[in-house]
């Protein structure tokens, strides 16, 4: 593909990302995610549903052994994954699949992954919707081919009892999350909000995780995450994340 870059994974040299500068990149949503989500020990299959080019995967290959798949409806950014799992030797692990999420349990089993991620599509289409130009975001950022709801019912689909279903969102489209999770039978453990400085009033994105079948309640709302300083320049939390030195 033209204007093709290959980057660094933010500060883990050992791992390269392919990306399309000012068309298609992976975003900062899709780090913290990773990073949020639970992997144990016990962790035997994980899926990432809408995968991009591959940023969830790979950050969870630091993290785990366990094998990967990605999910990518786009032909083109899901030749991204693909290229940038081969790249980076990863092709034993991790998967990338270039079908629709919608009903993939049918292709690779109902009640049969410990850990479902996605970071979805947040905006639902409206009559002032704001469509991006690049067709690629437009599908990355409006519910165009998904839903919110249609994400989290296949997540209940392809979770084993008691797995976990991790995704990232809209602040403000919380209560319609955690109306979809209950909904599908994933009781919500664990939010953390995001917020793009400290003295931001409102915080823009939410980290939520439930658990299928989970028991009612037990509900842990985490410490809030800080992006920014004063002097915008990333906290020192979220440079921890990125696996660059202290400024």
């Amino acid at each position: 593909m033209e204007n093709e870059v290959i980057h660094d994974l933010l500060g883990y040299e050992r791992l390269k990302i392919i990306q399309i500068p000012d068309a298609f990149n992976f975003s900062l949503d899709s780090t913290l995610l990773a990073h949020f989500t639970t992997v144990t020990k016990r962790t035997r299959r994980i899926i990432d549903l809408g995968c991009g080019n591959a940023p969830i995967p790979l950050f969870l290959s630091l993290r785990t052994k366990a094998p990967i798949i990605g999910v990518e409806i786009q032909p083109e950014i899901a030749d991204l994954a693909f290229r940038s799992v081969e790249m980076n030797g990863l092709s034993g692990q991790i998967t990338i699949l270039n079908q629709d999420l919608k009903d993939i349990y049918k292709t690779l089993g109902a009640n049969t992954f410990d850990v479902v991620t996605c970071n979805p599509p947040f905006f639902p289409i409206v009559e002032s919707s704001n469509l991006n130009k690049n067709d690629w975001l437009t599908i990355a950022r409006h519910e165009v081919r998904v839903r919110l709801d249609d994400v989290v019912c296949e997540a209940k689909k392809l979770l084993m009892d008691g797995g976990v279903f991790s995704m990232v969102h809209r602040a403000a489209r919380l209560s319609d999350c955690i109306e979809s999770f209950r909904k599908h039978n994933i009781e919500p453990k664990r939010i953390r909000f995001i917020y793009p400085k400290a003295t931001q009033k409102e915080a823009l994105s939410v980290l939520i995780e439930g658990r299928k079948n989970g028991n009612p309640g037990g509900l842990k709302i985490e410490r809030s995450l800080i992006v920014l300083t004063k002097g915008n320049t990333y906290t020192k939390e979220i440079l921890k994340i990125f696996h660059f030195p202290k400024e």
